[in-house]
C-alpha cells in the first residue's frame, strides 16, 4: 500500500493515544501485519517521502542496508562510547519541526534525525543531546557512557530518534530568540515525540508500545524534562549525569574559573597560566588522601570510594603535600559557588576518587600552557550563562569578572523554563512510569550533591519514591563515563525490566577499563555497595547493597 498523505485530523491527536484511536483511511489491513515482517519495509520506508504532518518539513528519507556505522561525530557531546556498529537495515528520516525566522533574524527549527528498523520491537526511544545542543546525533539510541559495551537501542529492535534542540550550531548567539529559549529547555521534546511517533504510524501502521527517554548531560535533563513536562507520553526515562540545574551550575563555573585564575601561577612573561592552578601532582596527592581516608568504607581498599557520603576527607590533610595555598583553593572550589556573605549559588562537591583523571580536568583546568585556558568550562560553557541563562542577552562578558552579589537574579527566568527540578511526579508515577538517575560521584560539571539533594525533596514530595524512580551513584566517575570508575554499565535493560516486567533494579552491575578483570553493583541511593569479607574482591558477587 502507497501511503500519500495523512488525513488532516491525524497530527491533530495526542501522541500518548493507543493503537486503535489512530485509524485511518484503508489502514484496516496494514494494522494486521506483523511488525517483524520485513519484507516490503524499504518500500514502505520510501513511502515516509510523501508523509504530510503540519509544521514538519521530511527533508530526506534513505534506506541503509545491513552493515557497519560510521562513527558519530557528536558522540563526544551526547556522553555515548564510540564503539564500532553493525547494524540490521533501517529506514532513516530526517526532517524538520516549524521552521521559522527568529526574532534576531536568523533561522531556526527543530531538525530530527527517525531510524525506524526493517524489524521492530514496538518500542520507542527518544535519544538526549548534549551542550546546549544545536547538532543532530546519529539515532542510534547508545548507552549514554563513553565506556559502555552495552547494545544500542536501535540494534534492539527500537525505533530511535534524536533532535537539535530547535536551534543549529553549538554556539550560543540563539539566545537572543525567545521561542529558541522555549525549544532548547523543553518544548523541542513535545514536537518531536509528536512527529516521531505519526511517523511510526506511517511505517508500521502501528503505535509504540513502550516509549522511553534516555540521555546524559543536557540528554539527561532532557530525560528528567521528559517525565516532568511530558508525564503522559513516556513509560520510562534515563537520565545520565543530568544537567538538570543549569542555570545554577553556569553560575558555578564562573565561579570556579574565577578560582582557578586568581591561584595560577605566572610564567616568564608574566601571563597566568590557568591550568597550572592546581597540576597534576596535585591532584594525585588529593586522591590518595581520599583513598587513604575513605577507601575502605566499604570494607574494602580497592580504588573505588562507594561510601562516598561517609568520607570526611578535608584537604587540610595534605597540605604538606600541596601547601597551604592550594588547601585554600580546594575549599573554595569544592565548597560551590557563594555570595560575598556567604550565601550558597550551587551545592559542594564530594571528594571521590576520579578527580585527578584526565576528564574532571579537562573541564576544570584544562592543559593549556599559554595565557589562552582551554578548560571545557571556559570554551564550552561561560558563553552559555550570558547568551542563554541570562536575561536579557548579554553580548559582553567577562566570565572572570561575573559580580556573584547580583547574578543570580538574571538567571531566574530562564531557570525556570530549562531546570528539571521539579518534584512532583504523581501524574508520571500514577500511570507507571519508570525513572532510573546515574550520576558520576566525580562528576567536574554537575554536582553529585546536587542531584542527590534533589532526590532527597522527590522522596519527600513524591511519597514511594522508590516505587518508580532510583539514582545510583558511580564513584570514581566522571562526566558520562571515564575517570577511576567502572563506567560500563546497563541502565536501559534495567529500565526495561522494571517498566515491563516489574523487576525493579536492587543494582545495576558495572566495570569498567579502569578495573580490568573487575566487577561491582552499582546500588540504588542511599545504599552502598559493600564487601561481604569474603569472596573475590573483583567480584560483584562478593557485595552486597547495604
Amino acid at each position: 500500500m502507497k501511503l500519500h498523505r495523512l488525513p488532516a485530523l491525524l497530527p491533530l491527536l495526542a501522541s500518548s493515544l493507543s493503537a486503535g484511536s489512530l485509524l485511518w483511511a484503508a489502514s484496516a489491513q496494514a494494522a494486521t501485519e506483523p511488525a517483524d515482517d520485513a519484507a516490503d519495509a524499504q518500500s514502505r520506508c520510501s513511502d515516509l517521502k510523501e508523509v504530510e504532518l503540519p509544521d514538519v518539513v521530511i527533508q530526506r528519507v534513505k534506506w541503509v542496508q545491513r552493515g557497519g556505522l560510521a562513527q558519530d561525530p557528536n558522540s563526544a557531546f551526547t556522553g555515548a562510547s564510540g564503539q564500532t556498529l553493525q547494524a540490521e537495515e533501517h529506514c532513516v528520516v530526517r526532517g524538520e519541526i516549524e521552521p521559522r525566522t527568529g526574532a534576531d533574524g536568523r533561522h531556526y527549527g527543530t531538525q530530527f534525525e527517525l531510524r525506524l528498523p526493517a524489524r521492530w520491537n514496538h518500542k520507542f526511544l527518544f535519544q538526549g543531546g548534549g551542550g546546549t545542543n544545536g547538532f543532530v546525533a546519529d539515532a542510534l539510541g547508545r548507552i549514554p557512557t563513553r565506556g559502555s559495551s552495552a547494545q544500542p537501542a536501535l540494534l534492539r529492535g527500537y525505533a530511535v530518534v534524536s533532535m537539535d534542540g530547535g536551534h543549529q550550531g553549538r554556539d550560543t548567539l540563539f539566545g537572543k530568540d525567545q521561542q529558541a529559549r522555549l525549544d532548547l529547555a523543553y518544548a523541542s521534546t513535545g514536537k518531536v515525540a509528536t512527529a516521531a511517533r505519526q511517523l511510526i504510524q506511517a511505517m508500521y501502521h502501528s503505535t509504540p508500545k513502550r516509549s522511553y527517554f534516555m540521555g546524559c548531560s543536557n540528554g539527561g535533563r532532557e530525560a528528567m524534562m521528559a517525565a516532568m513536562r511530558y508525564p503522559l507520553q513516556f513509560d520510562g526515562v534515563v537520565a545520565g549525569n543530568p544537567g538538570f540545574r543549569l542555570s545554577r551550575a553556569a553560575i558555578a563555573q564562573s565561579w570556579d574559573n574565577q578560582q582557578f585564575l586568581k591561584a595560577a601561577p605566572v610564567n616568564e612573561q608574566g601571563e597566568r597560566i590557568f591550568a597550572n592552578a592546581l597540576t597534576q601532582k596535585d591532584m594525585d596527592a588529593v586522591v590518595a588522601g581520599v583513598l587513604e581516608r575513605c577507601d575502605a568504607l566499604d570494607g574494602l581498599k580497592d580504588g573505588l570510594v562507594n561510601a562516598w557520603e561517609r568520607c570526611d576527607f578535608k584537604p587540610r590533610m595534605v597540605e604538606k603535600d600541596i601547601g597551604k595555598e592550594k588547601v585554600a583553593l580546594l575549599e573554595a572550589v569544592f565548597g560551590g559557588a557563594r555570595t560575598s556573605k556567604g550565601e550558597p549559588l550551587y551545592a559542594s562537591w564530594p571528594w571521590d576518587a576520579g578527580i585527578n583523571s584526565g576528564n574532571w580536568r579537562g573541564w576544570k583546568l584544562g592543559d593549556s600552557q599559554t595565557a589562552t585556558p582551554n578548560a571545557r568550562n571556559i570554551v564550552l560553557g561561560a558563553m552559555s550563562l550570558p547568551h542563554y541563562f541570562m536575561t536579557p542577552y548579554q553580548a559582553e562578558f567577562d566570565t572572570f569578572k561575573v559580580n556573584f552579589d547580583t547574578i543570580l537574579p538574571l538567571t531566574l527566568q530562564t531557570g525556570a523554563l530549562n531546570d528539571a527540578v521539579a518534584t512532583d511526579l504523581t501524574t508520571f508515577k500514577a500511570r507507571g512510569g519508570k525513572m532510573i538517575i546515574f550520576e558520576g560521584v566525580s562528576d567536574p560539571v554537575f554536582s553529585a550533591n546536587d542531584l542527590r539533594d534533589w532526590y532527597r525533596q522527590l522522596q519527600h514530595d513524591t511519597p514511594g519514591t522508590q516505587d518508580f524512580a532510583r539514582l545510583f551513584m558511580v564513584p570514581g566517575m566522571t562526566h558520562c563515563g571515564e575517570g577511576n570508575a567502572l563506567d560500563d554499565f546497563d541502565p536501559l535493560t534495567a529500565l526495561e525490566n522494571w517498566a515491563e516486567k516489574g523487576e525493579a533494579p536492587a543494582s545495576i552491575i558495572a566495570q569498567g577499563r579502569a578495573f580490568p578483570g573487575k566487577t561491582q553493583p552499582l546500588c540504588p541511593y542511599p545504599q552502598v555497595a559493600t564487601y561481604r569479607g569474603e569472596g573475590d574482591e573483583n567480584s560483584a558477587e562478593s557485595f552486597s547493597c547495604q
